[in-house]
């Protein structure tokens, strides 16, 4: 049975039919910040007109992280534990999380201590207001990984053109926005570009960045080419999802037209070499292949479109079952 700590006011206890704000907190092996974070969080939203909880996921954790929330569900009220048998990354967690969170304002922040839950109401208050669909903190305090940041942030504003500085924060959202990001690993990375390609306003505040209290980071240098890939997989995903074979079409059409040349070349110049006719057979294959894949792509394309149209009657008949209710 949940216990009331005599701290704790009603103004942090969530209740099943009064929820505001969820806030997600992935986590893994965070058993030395945990306590001191959600105590952090009870006295930050203990005087608080809007109703918080806090859903801590616990991504496989193999320290003592699952004593913990033990306790901490008996100690805070607002706390509720979702667990992964094993560490599936912070994308899951984040989608567990809302699948669980019961408010139509979700807050993504992590456990580290690396940012102080005081700031939370500062991040959810433009989303509260209707002032934004999203809003995104901007670190402000020394980075370890400020280079390798800044440049992300900078090849992301190249491509997506969004009018933010820092893309990978913490971040307060309308459950909608989650309702819409695709189910792929490590693409919460981009939930700023995602939003912004839909439609929904964005703003940016400072937060202030703290050195971590304890534990370690889970970023390593192996992420590097992981996101460079991710972020060419979600500039793919934005100019051509819909209509793949204008992509391969113009690849195709570009080998068959070098095809076209080097065929000129050899019928009226009459440069009949083994490397010319070698770039000539080159080029019509793939060219053959690229309008195949464009072909197969607009197939798949169709079957997204249909998946997304029926997510949407979907989506449209359970806020009306709501709303009856």
């Amino acid at each position: 049975m949940t216990t009331r700590s005599p701290e704790t006011t009603p103004a942090v206890e969530a209740t099943k039919t009064s929820v505001d704000v969820s806030v997600l907190v992935p986590a893994r092996d965070e058993a030395e910040n945990l306590p001191v974070f959600l105590d952090l969080c009870a006295e930050a939203f203990r005087d608080r007109r809007e109703r918080y909880e806090v859903i801590v996921i616990d991504d496989g954790s193999r320290d003592d992280t699952p004593r913990v929330l033990t306790q901490a569900e008996a100690r805070h009220p607002f706390v509720r534990v979702v667990r992964h048998r094993s560490s599936r990354g912070i994308a899951d967690a984040l989608r567990s999380g809302y699948l669980a969170a019961r408010a139509d304002v979700l807050v993504f922040y992590p456990a580290d201590l690396q940012f102080k839950p005081e700031d939370i109401p500062r991040l959810v208050a433009p989303v509260l207001a209707g002032d934004a669909d999203i809003v995104t903190g901007r670190k402000e305090g020394k980075y370890e990984k400020a280079f390798i940041s800044g440049v992300y942030n900078w090849l992301s504003r190249v491509l997506f053109q969004v009018p933010v500085r820092d893309l990978n924060n913490v971040k307060a959202y309308r459950r909608e926005i989650m309702d819409a990001q695709p189910v792929r690993p490590d693409w919460h990375r981009y939930m700023i570009v995602l939003a912004a390609a839909q439609g929904f306003t964005i703003r940016e505040v400072p937060i202030p960045l703290y050195p971590r209290a304890a534990g370690k980071s889970k970023f390593g240098l192996s992420r590097i080419p992981i996101g460079v890939l991710d972020m060419l997989a979600v500039w793919f995903e934005l100019r051509f999802s819909r209509k793949p074979l204008l992509a391969f079409g113009i690849l195709g059409a570009s080998m068959f037209a070098v095809a076209a040349i080097g065929g000129v070349l050899v019928l009226t110049i009459g440069l009949g070499t083994r490397p010319l006719w070698a770039v000539i057979q080159t080029c019509l294959t793939l060219g053959s292949v690229f309008f195949a894949t464009g072909i197969l792509g607009e197939q798949v394309a169709a079957l997204r479109s249909e998946q997304r149209e029926l997510r949407r009657r979907l989506d449209e008949t359970v806020s009306a079952s709501r709303r009856e209710q």
